[in-house]
């Protein structure tokens, strides 16, 4: 038997080609996003968007993003890639997102939508096909959204889906498998999984041909309106009646529950967008983008918070040997404003 020799880059090369790359961005062209990327014009209250890496970070390049610059607005951008169908596929859908400012209140989701999408009309009405990120608000709604749309519905997902709630950039991917199973990741961990069919209570799926989302856009948004989204959330812990009926009344879906009031603060960057068919380029897109950044991005963090406790330090040392001579500058200030006078 004759023994071939294959260099290990042919075999990473090889793999590579095996997976169809629907949409990937990763903002290292500077002002050039502008040409892909359009803002919505529905609304002259809706928020703009900035490319930059942040007040701190792990590469100064590698990590710039789109990031929020107004306060408590919300925001409407997409980008259009060429329609593609995921059925008998694997669909990953993969981006980062930091809240630097420590979020109190908006999200931090993406979509997908169908590619006849009006862009520069994009608004709370716009149908979509999927909405996937974390959402956050006060002390009680720290989760991770996971909607489809089935049966000229939005579905949410009925578990309660925890999300990251720092000032760090995390990974959030979601993947949904031909066989109805799903994941949800979050840098790089498995933080849910199931079925489709039952954690979204789409008993009638499998009667029709699996779940596929044909022709997409891309669109990110926090604190999207769509299905009033901003003032409300399903809850995740209610339970189905015992009568209800699903073939009269359809799927049923939990009852939405109001937010409570909180101001909507800007600078989230959403950055290293992935869509693909392949669970294992998402893996290494993440590990060479997120992955190779989140360690310097904490070290950088940690040199400036320990900067400003130096300066604070020598804040309130100014401040008491100023209070120890307060008497008599409070006098020279008497004396000095009267010659004013």
């Amino acid at each position: 038997m004759a023994v071939v020799n294959v260099p290990i880059w042919a075999v990473c090369m090889l793999r590579v080609a095996l997976a169809t790359v629907y949409f990937q961005e990763e903002f290292l062209d500077g002002e050039r996003w502008r040409n892909r990327w359009v803002q919505s014009t529905n609304d002259s209250q809706l928020g703009h968007f900035r490319l930059s890496s942040g007040k701190f970070y792990g590469h100064k390049e590698k990590d710039k993003g789109l990031q929020t610059t107004q306060n408590g607005r919300f925001y409407a951008i997409s980008a259009r890639f060429k329609p593609f169908s995921n059925k008998g596929k694997t669909l990953v859908i993969q981006y980062t997102v930091k809240h630097e400012q420590k979020m109190d209140c908006g999200g931090g989701y993406v979509k997908v939508f169908p590619a006849d999408v009006d862009q520069k009309n994009l608004n709370e009405k716009s149908q979509y096909y999927i909405m996937f990120g974390p959402d956050i608000c006060g002390f009680d709604i720290k989760k991770v959204h996971v909607i489809l749309h089935f049966k000229n519905q939005y579905h949410s997902n009925k578990k309660s889906i925890r999300c990251k709630v720092d000032g760090f950039t995390h990974l959030y991917a979601l993947i949904l498998r031909p066989d109805l199973t799903y994941e949800v990741k979050i840098d790089g961990q498995s933080i849910e999984s199931g079925d489709i069919e039952y954690d979204w209570n789409l008993t009638s799926l499998k009667k029709m041909e699996k779940f596929s989302a044909e022709s997409k856009d891309w669109d990110q948004a926090e604190g999207d309106k769509s299905q009033d989204w901003e003032k409300h959330f399903l809850d995740a812990s209610a339970s189905k009646p015992s009568d209800w009926n699903s073939e009269l009344e359809g799927d049923w879906q939990g009852p939405m529950l109001q937010k409570p009031p909180y101001q909507v603060r800007s600078g989230t960057i959403f950055d290293n967008f992935l869509i693909t068919d392949d669970e294992e380029y998402a893996e290494n897109f993440g590990k060479a983008t997120w992955g190779e950044t989140k360690g310097p991005e904490r070290e950088m963090d940690a040199i400036q918070a320990k900067e400003e406790m130096k300066k604070a330090r020598e804040e309130d040392e100014q401040e008491l040997l100023m209070g120890k001579f307060g008497g008599q500058e409070d006098t020279f200030q008497r004396f000095h404003r009267r010659d004013e006078l």
